[in-house]
């Protein structure tokens, strides 16, 4: 059964189903695609353009030509919002998905009758069904998993473009999976031995008052990560960028991940070791708190709604996707 939400795609909004991307197209050949994830609060857009700037840098470095214009493209993702509305709940929030590559490879342009563009797609997708399940995580807190797999460091590949070339974010995930035990999610050293990020967060520590994270020399930087940053500004909460060990982990007061989905979640354990006293730290609670004044909504309780809903509708409907939740193949 078809949801009636519409996906737009090179200049036409068609039904979410029925859009499909090229087999010949550079995305799927290389992974030759920047793309963004938005999210609302309160069906409002949070920091959509800053997000579509970060897109068009990316784009801009890898020689995309894109023809939309970053007003252009914004007006677009507004449009896709209003015209899938009426699909989402009244307590549904919109968690968009911007994805532009160059298109078909040169060598098969004969198929496309020489006329080759740009791929260009804005998706609009129900936000609970990407959080579901992370009720436990507030209450649980994540164990941050340092996997075997590192980060590709900006010497290589440059991490600060948000791009689809991420299988080695997908090894350091089933690497993490492999783990004992729950709420293991994958977090990346860079070939220096320094603490980078996780799989599709960024992390932050506090010691002694002070918030610390990683330089963003080999990170992607996250508009969550940044906005983190400000808020701590705001509070009179010193945050400092610095290279960071494991040692800086084990040794911090608390831990907690960024990302635009989920905000901010605690981290109780590294490699199965206590962080602090285990438990939800004074500032990670604090930070949750003004971000929760600053969008109108109490964001941990939101995730814990819609991991209830989910829940629910589960029973009926088959296993919905959670990008970040990975099936472990050994017994607990």
């Amino acid at each position: 059964m078809k949801s009636g939400r519409v996906v737009y795609q090179n200049g036409k909004y068609v039904d979410e189903q029925d859009a499909k991307v090229s087999i010949f197209d550079s995305a799927l050949m290389f992974g030759d695609m920047c793309f963004e994830m938005t999210r609302s609060f309160n069906k409002n857009q949070f920091l959509l353009r800053k997000h579509i700037d970060r897109l068009y840098i990316g784009l801009k470095i890898l020689h995309i030509p894109i023809r939309q214009s970053k007003d252009e493209l914004e007006e677009i993702c507004y449009e896709t919002l209003r015209r899938n509305e009426e699909f989402f709940s009244p307590t549904d929030e919109h968690r968009l998905l911007i994805n532009v590559s160059r298109g078909p490879l040169g060598i098969y342009a004969p198929i496309f009758d020489n006329k080759l563009e740009p791929t260009v797609i804005v998706a609009d997708f129900p936000l609970k069904w990407t959080v579901a399940g992370m009720d436990e995580l507030i209450d649980e807190g994540i164990n941050a998993v340092v996997t075997s797999q590192r980060a590709i460091p900006s010497s290589l590949m440059e991490p600060k473009i948000k791009n689809r070339s991420r299988l080695f974010y997908q090894m350091a995930n089933i690497e993490a999976s492999m783990f004992k035990g729950k709420n293991n999610w994958a977090m990346l050293l860079g070939t220096d031995g320094f603490i980078t990020e996780g799989t599709g967060d960024n992390v932050f520590f506090v010691k002694n008052g002070v918030v610390y994270t990683p330089e963003p020399r080999d990170i992607l930087i996250g508009i969550s990560r940044n906005y983190v940053m400000e808020l701590c500004e705001e509070m009179g909460i010193k945050c400092v960028e610095k290279n960071l060990e494991v040692y800086d982990a084990y040794t911090s007061d608390e831990c907690f991940v960024t990302g635009t989905p989920f905000c901010l979640l605690p981290v109780f354990t590294w490699n199965g070791l206590k962080i602090g006293n285990g438990k939800m730290g004074e500032i990670t609670q604090k930070i949750h708190d003004e971000w929760s004044k600053k969008v109108g909504l109490n964001i941990f309780q939101q995730i814990r709604d819609y991991s209830d809903e989910c829940k629910i509708l589960n029973k009926s409907q088959p296993s919905q996707p959670t990008p970040y939740q990975f099936k472990s193949s050994v017994d607990d």
